[in-house]
This record gives structure tokens, C-alpha cells and sequence, in this order.
């Protein structure tokens, strides 16, 4: 996404001593430019209020099927990602190039099945594929650690999710497997790991139980997951969902039912969204 230097409109507010800016939607943003409207701001030929409520308007990339968010960075701290479903192959092809070409940052395509995996490496080969999620241009790694426990195999799908897109942002993870309450000793078997996290996501179905468990036993920010995964009563997940939601261990984020891309997000505004 360009702002200033591509085409832009100026005029001067005498009401306000201020540059007016107009952007077009098709500009693309960079450290360039960036670095020249700063430079604009310290020199005084705009006022620095004008400067963020620019920002915060940065055009888009129209590629017809798309309108790709290249300011989403700047104004969340995390770039728009692929969602597959309902995408077909050349959709995704499309998306990913575009976000490669025009950004810097880490590009996450998720839900991807096997056609649209193939589809987006054909575009960049240097894809790290993670089950059906793929990252290309991971950032550097971080030094905060952050613990994804699954409380049952079944849930590893949600909880790689997370832990792949936590890696794109550059947070290695800690990996608890196989922790629920249905044999509690295994999680208390790694108690040190759990009071050694700075955040911790727990990923359960059935009653969701291990979310409050581990939410009465640390003071560390704690986002819960519902997976689908259950015996009938489960209802797909809705029962984890309540059961985490209504979590007598205060403070429990939750995410909707197999969101570990969510989680994911939750995590990194938690702990703060610069590279470290």
C-alpha cells in the first residue's frame, strides 16, 4: 500500500494550517513512503493528527474477486490473512500474490484444502505448509513462550492452527498433547511448563473442562478454544463453548468453536503486536 508518493491531491486548509491528503485505493504502502510522510510530519508541512487520520483511511488492492487489506497491519499490528473456504484455487492464488508482492510482512493462508495449497506454492514455492494452513515470510522469532495444550489428540487440528499462525508472527510454542481432565496427573505432570508460559492456549472439546483447569492454576493470560470434538451431548462443540464461557476461573478469553486462528490473534494482542 503507497501512501503519499503515489497519487495525491494537496491543498492547504487555511482554517487549519494543514496538507490535505487524498489518497487513491489502488496506492500500495511501504517503508518509503512511510518514512517521507513522517519526514512531511516533522518538517511541519503536516500536522500530525491530519497524518493518523490518513493512516487509519490507507487504501485497498481491488484484483476483482478481492479487495486485499494491505493497511490492515498498521491500523491492527496484523495482516490480513487467507480464509480458503469458498475460495476457488485461482482465488487464492490471486490473494497470496498480491499480498506477497505488495507487503513485507508475514502472508498465512488458512483452511486451505490440497487444490488451494497447490495452487498458492505454485505462485511462491517457499511456502512452509503446516496441515492446511501455509506461511510464507515468517518473522523473526520472539522471545515470549507461549503454551498450546490439547486436551485430547482430536483437538491437534485447532491447536496446529494456532500454533502455525503464532509461528508466522514469530512465537514458537510450547506444545502440551493429551493433557485433559480425564487423566488430570498428565497435565500436573507438567506444571513448571504451564507457570514458566506468558500465555497459554488451551484447546478442548468434549465438556471443555481443561480450560478452567488450567485458568485456577496460573495468573498468565488464558485463551480457551471449544473444539468439535465430542460424543453426542458435545453438540459439535456448543457444550465446550458454554462450558468455558460460564468457566468459574476469571478472565478466560474464548474463541468461537475451532478457531485457532483466533486464539492465535488473541494471543499476539495479548502479548503485544511488535516484533521483538
Amino acid at each position: 500500500m503507497k501512501v503519499p508518493n503515489g497519487p495525491r491531491n494537496e491543498r492547504t486548509d487555511e482554517a487549519e494550517g494543514v496538507l490535505l491528503l487524498t489518497i487513491g485505493k489502488d496506492s500500495a504502502v511501504d517503508a518509503n513512503d512511510l518514512q517521507n510522510l513522517l519526514n512531511d510530519v516533522a518538517s511541519g508541512i503536516i500536522e500530525p493528527d491530519v497524518a493518523v487520520r490518513q493512516l487509519r483511511k490507507l487504501p485497498f488492492a481491488d484484483i476483482g474477486t478481492a479487495r486485499i487489506d494491505h493497511h490492515r497491519a498498521l491500523r491492527q499490528g496484523l495482516p490480513e490473512a487467507v480464509f480458503g473456504p469458498g475460495k476457488t484455487p485461482e482465488d487464492v492464488s490471486l490473494i497470496v500474490d498480491e499480498l506477497l508482492t505488495n507487503g513485507t510482512g508475514p502472508v498465512v493462508l488458512t483452511r486451505a484444502n490440497k487444490e488451494q495449497i497447490s495452487a498458492a506454492l505454485s505462485i511462491d514455492s517457499n511456502g512452509t505448509v503446516i496441515n492446511q494452513t501455509v506461511i510464507w515470510r515468517p518473522n523473526q522469532t520472539r522471545t515470549e513462550n507461549i503454551v498450546v495444550a490439547t486436551a485430547g489428540t482430536a483437538d491437534l487440528p485447532v491447536a496446529d492452527e494456532c500454533a502455525a499462525v503464532l509461528w508466522a508472527h514469530g512465537v514458537e510454542t510450547n506444545r502440551l498433547t493429551d493433557v485433559g481432565v480425564a487423566g488430570i496427573h498428565r497435565l500436573l505432570a507438567d506444571l513448571e511448563t504451564l507457570y514458566a508460559a506468558d500465555a497459554i492456549v488451551v484447546v478442548a472439546g468434549m465438556e471443555g473442562a481443561l480450560a478452567s483447569v488450567v485458568g485456577g492454576l496460573t495468573s498468565v493470560p488464558v485463551v480457551a478454544v471449544p473444539t468439535s470434538v465430542g460424543y453426542g451431548a458435545s453438540l459439535d462443540g456448543v457444550t465446550a463453548l458454554l462450558g468455558m464461557l460460564a468457566s468459574c476461573a476469571s478472565g478466560i478469553i474464548v474463541t468461537g468453536i475451532d478457531n485457532g486462528f483466533g486464539a492465535a490473534c488473541a494471543v499476539l494482542r495479548q502479548i503485544g503486536l511488535e516484533d521483538k
